[in-house]
């Protein structure tokens, strides 16, 4: 259990989300929460998904003011895209 915990606390979100055996854990529990039909969890696992592309594609480096206002632009659409998905699929479709 302590591994667990220093594994956790000593990476970063990127690190984490790159590692073999946090991307292995989350394809389990996709796999499963397909076959067991589990909405919300779907839709968790997308919007962390969804949100860590974004975050992705946004985190250019370089600091042009052209290039930060592009990913700013990009940021804020994909957070509503993501957004909106939730919405559609927690509270208008059933």
């Amino acid at each position: 259990m302590d591994q667990i915990i220093d594994f956790f606390t000593s990476k970063s979100v990127a690190e984490m989300a790159a590692d073999p055996r946090v991307l292995f854990g989350t394809a389990v529990v996709f796999v499963l929460a397909v076959l067991f039909r589990w909405k919300y969890v779907l839709l968790f696992l997308f919007a962390i998904g969804a949100t860590m592309t974004v975050l992705r594609f946004t985190a250019g480096g370089v600091t042009s003011e052209r290039i930060v206002d592009r990913s700013m632009m990009l940021f804020i659409g994909g957070t509503i895209v993501i957004a909106l998905v939730l919405v559609y699929f927690l509270f208008i479709r059933d």
